[in-house]
């Protein structure tokens, strides 16, 4: 069996649509052995795939192909997520960077972000 890889990525929930995975193929932040992929090319199982959401880059290995779209509680079966702890303290630093660096006249913290204001001033 062989599938797209934008539609394989939809399926994997790593995009929202179809559209935004094909659009990011075309813009070169797909990559499967080092090299970019167009929207079109056929992914195999055991292959890592790189995808760069500026700034971070998510590494996954194929465990098996789906065509359809799944429930996010059966991605794990499908995908190997390879991505660095480096990677992923990225998104955390950038999460309490939006939260201390509140743009004047962005209104009041939403109840989360409370909330998360409130674990950084008590783990200072």
């Amino acid at each position: 069996m062989e599938i797209r890889v934008d539609k394989w990525l939809w399926a994997m929930r790593i995009f929202k649509t179809r559209t935004l995975a094909t659009e990011e193929c075309k813009k070169g932040r797909i990559m499967i052995d080092g090299i970019e992929v167009k929207p079109s090319r056929s992914i195999h199982l055991n292959e890592i795939i790189i995808v760069r959401k500026p700034p971070l880059l998510y590494t996954y290995r194929v465990k098996a192909l789906s065509e359809r779209r799944l429930p996010a509680k059966e991605v794990p079966l499908f995908l190997e997520n390879l991505t660095s702890s480096e990677e992923l303290a990225k998104l955390d630093m950038i999460k309490l960077s939006g939260l201390l660096n509140r743009e004047k006249g962005t209104g009041r913290p939403t109840k989360r972000e409370r909330r998360d204001l409130d674990n950084l001033n008590n783990s200072i």
